[in-house]
């Protein structure tokens, strides 16, 4: 079960809640049996509670000693002082030995109140002879056994005769039963009311550590699979797709926080209460278990009817909730692409085909769902039914009192409830299960980029920082070969080339030559399969991603701006960066002008992914962003495509004038970009076509002389920068 590893680091709140549901359902369990005492002794009995009656007449006294052995007989002499008037009060002796003194009362108390029960004559005159001497204590001891072995009663049944009797003494004896019954409704009332609001308390208290540890599980996992993610390649996050990484974050892992909640609050508190709802139908009566045990195996068949049908739908129904989120999300991002095309009705049938999908899994889900609960009421109902079918002749034949069969029926509703709970709970189970392994898949995913081991990191950043002192960094390809995870088909073959310190190196060609692969290889976003890549001659594998990227600064191939202001998207490296940095950031990057044409300047507001500003604008902005580093390195993945020639061109003046010393490594399309640049490398199908300066290509590159005249004419290329 993957959602139990969750609880690991939350055993104090598991314990707490433990506790807790203990004390609730101690609560719950104690409110039967004290409906069942209002019922019996409160209201039926007047509130007599035992036979051991606190005012006794002489006459009852009287045959209580004659019924009695001489044991017996000196217990209620001890028990019972002389108030003068004809009846006796129980004392303090009589109150600590009350049990004892029940039993020695009860058949004397039945004898007196139940007529000419006895054979041989009436009580009273038995009573007469014995106080005569003419009838033997043996020969009334005798005849009390024959008596009762003829009734046939049970103890249940003398008991409740005797507490009957008891009334009937007190009435004779003229004492103020009301106040005896309210005294006791008050007392036995107020004890249900503060075990009531205890196991309200209770409740609230366990909603509140389950509500807060369930929140704290979802954060932890939230936190652990965004880490995680941050941390994957581009081609790790190919292998799940973002729509599902965005579904496992979200939708999962609510999945797993609710029933993590109810982990703490039902599948705790079910067994608690069922042990201690049978413990107590044991102890109500034991004949009747058998209609629970029908009732229950009942239940679980409803449980595993629903578990067989809709089990495998709920796992189908995670992956069409990913299928539903990956054409939205698509939808959403190429909204101008579909608008242009007119594809609009294409796409809204392809989201209604994977909502409907979707849609018909969860109304199945649903229907059968909602087929359990009407199935349980009715198990409910009717174990109800058969509890009163039974239970009425076993009130009718004195078994048990009719408080004792509404204690039942209740603590039946508790058992099975029980177990309903513990079913649905059972059923949502297995789905947030494979919402858990869906989530362990990504954080247990080990990142196809990793940092090296410790020796090695340390080995890596020792050697990079004897180069740190220089301006500019050395990036070499060494037979570099690379090939994507889910491909055969190398990417680059045996790339090699080297930017020097302060150099400008350029890499141009054709579409899918690989030009963005070897920046993203520089970046460290893909490892090399074959061959090696060196910063300063040290590997970018023996060294710490974060090492590494703080020597580079990137520009992507499509420039990506945050929700924020224009000052913290350039200052994104460095939060604390000051604002003449970030305004010469953007001064080189030919930004300025725009920016200050603002209204509110730096802190404009830029929408995610920088839509409210223009594509050339975006461009200028990423460049911006990178220069604002500390950089040893800057790399330029086809960034200046959306600027104009006179941008382009004043761009590269600033940058020649401000970047001395530091090396840069630039993507292009445009020969104009490129054509002063002191290493051009030249990239045809994977391959170094050729490398060398504009002058040396145009002399030796058939690749690069084609690109080259496709773009400018020979005037342009003979006669300095086109632009």
């Amino acid at each position: 079960m993957h959602l139990i590893r969750y609880f690991r680091t939350h055993k104090a709140a598991v314990a707490i809640v433990f506790v807790l549901l203990m004390v609730q359902a101690f609560s719950d369990l104690a409110l039967p049996n004290l409906t069942s005492q209002i019922v019996d002794v409160g209201i039926q009995q007047s509130g007599v509670e035992s036979a051991a009656v606190d005012r006794l007449s002489e006459r009852t006294y009287d045959i209580a000693g004659m019924m009695s052995d001489d044991a017996d007989e000196q217990l209620i002499a001890d028990s019972y002082d002389d108030a003068g008037d004809g009846t006796l009060t129980l004392n303090a002796y009589g109150r600590d030995h009350r049990e004892d003194l029940e039993r020695a009362l009860a058949p004397a108390l039945i004898a007196a109140h139940a007529g000419d029960a006895l054979p041989e004559g009436s009580l009273d005159q038995m009573l007469a002879a014995y106080r005569a001497g003419t009838l033997d204590k043996q020969r009334v001891l005798d005849l009390v056994d024959r008596a009762a072995g003829k009734l046939g009663a049970t103890q249940d049944m003398i008991d409740q005769q005797a507490l009957a009797a008891a009334r009937a003494e007190y009435e004779d004896v003229g004492y103020d039963l009301t106040g005896m019954q309210m005294g006791f409704l008050l007392r036995v009332g107020g004890m249900m009311l503060g075990l009531a609001a205890l196991g309200m308390a209770m409740s609230i208290l366990v909603g509140l550590v389950a509500a807060r540890t369930g929140a704290a599980i979802g954060y932890e996992l939230r936190t652990t699979l965004f880490r995680r993610v941050v941390s994957f390649s581009e081609g790790d996050i190919g292998r799940f797709s973002a729509a599902s990484l965005i579904t496992r974050g979200t939708n999962d892992i609510q999945l797993i926080q609710n029933v993590s909640v109810m982990l703490l609050r039902m599948v705790l508190s079910a067994p608690i209460l069922a042990a201690g709802g049978i413990i107590m139908v044991m102890a109500t009566n034991a004949s009747m278990g058998w209609i629970i045990v029908v009732a229950i195996v009942a239940v679980f068949c409803v449980i595993g009817v629903v578990f067989k049908v809709a089990m495998p739908k709920f796992k189908v129904m995670q992956k069409l909730i990913d299928r539903v989120n990956l054409v939205a999300r698509e939808m959403l991002t190429g909204m101008p692409v579909i608008r242009a095309f007119d594809r609009q009705p294409l796409e809204e049938e392809r989201f209604d085909e994977a909502s409907t999908r979707l849609m018909r899994t969860q109304l199945f889900t649903n229907r059968v769902m909602t087929f359990m609960m009407p199935a349980m009421m009715l198990i409910m109902n009717a174990t109800s039914v058969a509890i009163v079918w039974v239970g009425g002749r076993y009130v009718d034949t004195g078994v048990i009192q009719t408080g004792d069969l509404i204690a039942f029926i209740t603590y039946a509703m508790v058992i099975i409830m029980s177990f309903l709970m513990l079913g649905m709970v059972s059923i949502m189970l297995p789905r947030a299960d494979v919402a858990a392994e869906r989530v362990n898949e990504v954080i247990a995913f080990e990142p196809s980029v990793r940092d090296p081991e410790p020796d090695d990191a340390r080995r890596g950043e020792a050697r990079l920082a004897a180069e740190a002192g220089a301006r500019g960094a050395e990036i070499a390809f060494h037979d570099v070969s690379f090939a994507y995870d889910d491909s055969d088909e190398r990417v680059l073959e045996h790339v090699s080339f080297t930017a020097r310190p302060g150099e400008v190196l350029a890499i141009v060609g054709s579409t899918g030559s690989g030009k963005s692969t070897i920046i993203k290889l520089i970046e460290r976003f893909y490892d090399a399969t074959e061959g090696s890549v060196t910063v300063d001659g040290v590997d970018v594998r023996e060294m710490p991603q974060a090492v590494l990227r703080a020597q580079l600064g990137y520009v992507p191939q499509k420039a990506f701006l945050f929700s924020g202001t224009i000052e913290s998207n350039v200052a994104y490296s460095d939060e604390a960066m000051g604002e003449n940095r970030v305004e010469q950031a953007l001064a080189t990057a030919q930004a300025l002008d725009f920016v200050n044409e603002r209204e509110d300047g730096v802190d404009s507001e830029v929408s995610q992914g920088g839509t409210n500003v223009s594509g050339g604008q975006r461009q200028r902005l990423a460049i911006a962003r990178a220069l604002a580093t500390d950089a040893r390195a800057y790399l330029f993945d086809d960034s200046f495509s959306a600027l104009d020639y006179k941008t382009d061109a004043a761009l590269r003046q600033t940058m020649a004038d401000t970047l001395g010393g530091v090396t840069q490594v630039i993507v292009a399309q445009r020969i104009s970009t490129i054509r002063d640049a002191d290493c051009i490398v030249v990239l045809d199908d994977g391959r170094v076509a050729g490398q060398g300066t504009h002058d040396e290509l145009m002399e030796t590159c058939q690749e690069y002389r084609e690109i080259a005249y496709s773009q400018l004419s020979a005037e342009e290329l003979g006669g300095g920068d086109a632009a």
